[in-house]
């Protein structure tokens, strides 16, 4: 395939970057499409963990030029420090291009997520905190500034002028910081000055590299549960993960994407509030939080943990063309002693052959489960297939029989090199 596209099929922390570390190595051009940096990717890469929040994960490789697309909001700020960061650890950090009509996330932005989750009390999302939902708010209610608008500052004061003048009167109505122009500004000025050479149309850049038969690799950031329309609504994120929003987050056809690549866990997390079927507490939690290391890379919140949820991701690839699955953190569950897989939904005692579009209705799930031995036993060492242990080959088989998906990579480690590849797709 010339184009592949990455997306994760639970709630995100699919361990997305390992992939697409792996998947760069072999492209060309990697795309980030949409979020910001409310998402991360941790990457062990040469020897080194990374933490990436809104840089593509291509941006370890010095070859591959790194797309920030439309459907981004990027906060200058957060972006310059991330760069600065890179740099301290002796990546170059200058393979990068930002499109002109990402949408710019500003302090307010920021503010307005805080004051907004305190008033809702117990309602609260979960957000990260870090603007997400706010700045998209602006994009679709028009009063969003766009990253070109930091190419002409006259026209940016402008738009800050019309924003800040709606925008404070929010925020003094929650008790929050209200801000001024010059305060804005003041705050852009550095991260203005060093950003503004990678602004530029991406979309006439993608488009060029589509024609050239370039390998292009399309990054998937959270996961498909938190889509707007498609996840466990309202406690989702403020964007749409899926790959089938790639094309218009890129300004590229319909057809741009060859290949959707899902990423799944081989059991379930989520950060944050709403409905979780298959969740765990206890001992088991604690063990397989622990040994797979699941705290947010961004926010540094424990993530809740579950088994894996058939359902759940047989909804994710029916809604999005994926016929090919990497399974991640695999050798996890050697702490356990059986694995539960859920297989059914029940409600009432009565199957349902759907998942529920609330999450009032979700919560009355009770899920049905078949259990499987652990192989107990350290598989990160593992190269090939072969040499896994039968109980493991068996979880593997049964999530195939389950699914009806191809697992085409088997992750055994944090470490890029601790996968087993069973089928090359890039």
């Amino acid at each position: 395939m010339a184009t592949v596209a990455i997306e994760g099929m639970q709630w995100g922390d699919e361990g997305k970057g390992k992939v697409t570390d792996y998947f760069a190595s072999r492209a060309e051009i990697v795309v980030r499409s949409q979020g910001g940096n409310n998402a991360g990717h941790s990457i062990e890469h040469a020897g080194k963990r990374y933490a990436l929040r809104l840089l593509p994960s291509g941006i370890l490789n010095p070859n591959v030029t790194n797309v920030l697309a439309d459907g981004m909001v990027i906060n200058p700020i957060a972006l310059l420090d991330e760069i600065k960061g890179m740099k301290a650890q002796g990546i170059p950090c200058e393979n990068f291009i930002i499109s002109k009509r990402a949408s710019v996330l500003l302090p307010y932005h920021v503010e307005l997520d805080h004051v907004r989750e305190a008033a809702l009390g117990k309602a609260k999302i979960g957000t990260t905190g870090r603007g997400i939902g706010p700045c998209y708010e602006d994009k679709a209610q028009r009063t969003g500034l766009r990253m070109g608008d930091l190419l002409e500052p006259e026209y940016l004061r402008e738009r800050l002028e019309s924003a800040l003048a709606i925008k404070n009167i929010e925020l003094a109505a929650f008790g929050g910081k209200t801000f001024t122009v010059e305060e804005i500004m003041d705050s852009l000025k550095e991260a203005m000055d060093f950003l503004k050479p990678y602004i530029v149309d991406t979309s006439v850049f993608l488009r060029k590299a589509l024609k050239e038969n370039k390998k292009v690799l399309f990054e998937g950031a959270q996961g498909a549960l938190l889509c707007t329309t498609h996840g466990t609504y309202p406690y989702v994120t403020s964007s749409s993960p899926l790959a089938t929003a790639i094309p218009n987050n890129t300004g590229l056809p319909l057809n741009a994407v060859e290949d959707v690549v899902g990423i799944m866990k081989a059991y379930s997390t989520r950060v944050g509030e709403g409905p979780f079927p298959t969740e765990l507490d206890g001992e088991i939690a604690k063990n397989i939080r622990d040994k797979g290391h699941e705290y947010g890379t961004v926010t540094k919140r424990p993530r809740r943990v579950g088994w894996l949820d058939i359902p759940q991701l047989n909804y994710v690839a029916g809604i999005s063309g994926i016929k090919h699955v990497c399974l991640m953190l695999l050798d996890v569950l050697d702490v356990v002693d059986d694995i539960y897989i859920c297989t059914k939904y029940l409600i009432d005692g009565k199957e349902i052959d759907y998942i529920p579009s609330t999450v009032s209705e979700l919560a009355k799930v009770t899920p049905e489960y078949i259990s499987l031995p652990s192989w107990k036993e350290d598989i990160s060492h593992m190269t090939s297939y072969d040499a896994l242990p039968e109980k493991c080959k068996a979880y593997i088989a049964k999530i195939e029989e389950l699914t009806g998906l191809e697992i085409c990579m088997v992750s055994v480690g944090p470490d890029k090199d601790a996968t087993i590849i069973r089928k090359e797709m890039f």
